[in-house]
């Protein structure tokens, strides 16, 4: 430890030196826990993501234990959004390669009910649900619903297509797979009006129509489009000339959806909606070419280490206390959500749809809430509308969701998949 750090871990009441080797061990043996986990992530009953957030749990109390203080939800809001941010890209480009139909209206057209329907639907009950029962005030109430809206693209590979080329997109996996590619950018406006209706600024509507919904979602996915594309160009254009290596291809995902991106972000649109254009884009372009499988693996590897390192952290941050933030109302609301809301809003937007009753069951049971939640609230918590007391109970009751979500959905994923 440095005379610079002493200071500051004196004052902190612990010695970083002396946890410097325990975190290493702790570090070691986490990862040894995700491989295993991952490796027979097909032959058990329950996801890796729960190996993950009991280990996180774990790392709690013994970080409790140690005296050493937690990540304040809060206070360190930037921290939480900016490792969320990270993979949540890198899973929406992911999730864009691995996506084979034609972008036809009756090819997508249950992806459209989910985004055109569900989701708006699922944000105005979360809302009212929060503003009449939880008491939160009307841009709270908002914000939690766009908060808990989109489902994951992270957590929920089970659920999902496979890589590209294996031709395994059932119509089940495919619409939640395309819904999560979506809708985590497309809860972007909706975050943005809880935001302006907690403000209470004065000709929001105007600015919000015109900048957070027109301007942001066209650019973001032309961007995105164009980006992936012409990035699929050049790097088949290296590959040919001998500059990149088929053994670095799995390093081009990443590179791609950073800069992708990067720009998007630039010009004040939305990078979620960019990094799933970008990977669709980059697929399309030579759709059948081998090398997409081993981008998408590449992409795959650093998704489930952000996915491992972030609901580590998480965990990490959970306390009775903060588990009694969201009160007796905001467990229901999440009760509420998984049991009524999101299937009743699959079953209502459904009608008239082709697939079965229980292909339309499977879509609404397996509405996944998980990191891009995260990122949302950290935006929400970081924006300083609301209230103290409104911020821990938005925090904290995603935090419960999201858990729950992890739990039971994982658990029910593999026996749900086989009997569809």
């Amino acid at each position: 430890m440095s005379p610079e750090t002493a200071p500051i871990a004196a004052a902190r009441g612990f010695d970083f030196g002396e946890l410097y080797p325990l975190a290493l061990l702790a570090l070691g043996f986490a990862v040894l826990t995700a491989v295993i986990a991952l490796s027979r992530e097909h032959d058990r009953a329950f996801s890796p993501a729960i190996v993950y957030l009991a280990m996180g749990a774990g790392a709690s109390i013994g970080l409790q234990t140690l005296d050493v203080p937690l990540l304040e939800p809060l206070e360190d809001a930037e921290v939480i959004e900016r490792a969320a941010e990270f993979a949540v890209i890198i899973a929406l480009f992911s999730a864009g390669i691995r996506l084979d139909r034609p972008l036809t209206l009756r090819g997508w057209g249950a992806t459209l009910r989910l985004i055109g329907l569900v989701m708006p639907l699922t944000i105005a009950g979360l809302a009212a649900f929060a503003h009449g029962v939880m008491g939160l005030s009307l841009g709270a109430a908002i914000l939690l619903g766009a908060v808990l809206a989109p489902t994951d693209p992270v957590l929920a590979s089970e659920v999902q297509v496979g890589p590209p080329g294996q031709n395994t997109e059932r119509e089940t996996h495919f619409a939640l797979t395309s819904e999560a590619g979506l809708n985590d950018g497309l809860a972007f406006p909706f975050v943005f009006l809880g935001l302006f209706v907690a403000g209470s600024e004065p000709g929001w509507f105007t600015e919000w129509l015109l900048a957070d919904v027109l301007y942001a979602i066209a650019v973001g996915v032309a961007i995105g489009a164009g980006g992936g594309w012409l990035l699929n160009m050049l790097t088949g254009s290296f590959r040919r000339r001998g500059w990149i290596l088929a053994e670095y291809d799995g390093w081009i995902a990443a590179a791609a959806v950073l800069v992708i991106y990067g720009v998007t972000e630039a010009v004040g649109a939305y990078g979620f909606l960019a990094a799933f254009a970008g990977g669709l884009a980059f697929r399309r372009r030579e759709r059948g070419h081998e090398y997409h499988g081993r981008v998408h693996q590449g992409a795959n590897v650093v998704e489930r280490l952000s996915e491992l390192a972030l609901i580590l952290v998480l965990g990490s941050t959970v306390t009775v206390a903060g588990l009694g933030e969201p009160g007796l109302a905001g467990w229901l609301l999440v009760a509420v959500l998984l049991l009524a809301i999101r299937p009743l809003a699959v079953v209502v937007s459904f009608a008239g749809s082709r697939l079965s009753v229980t292909e339309r069951a499977y879509i609404g049971w397996f509405g996944i809430r998980g990191i891009g939640s995260f990122y949302y609230a950290a935006i929400a918590i970081g924006a300083g509308v609301l209230t103290t007391a409104e911020a821990e109970t938005l925090y904290w009751t995603v935090i419960v969701c999201t858990g729950i979500s992890i739990i039971v959905h994982g658990i029910s994923a593999s026996p749900f998949s086989r009997r569809v």
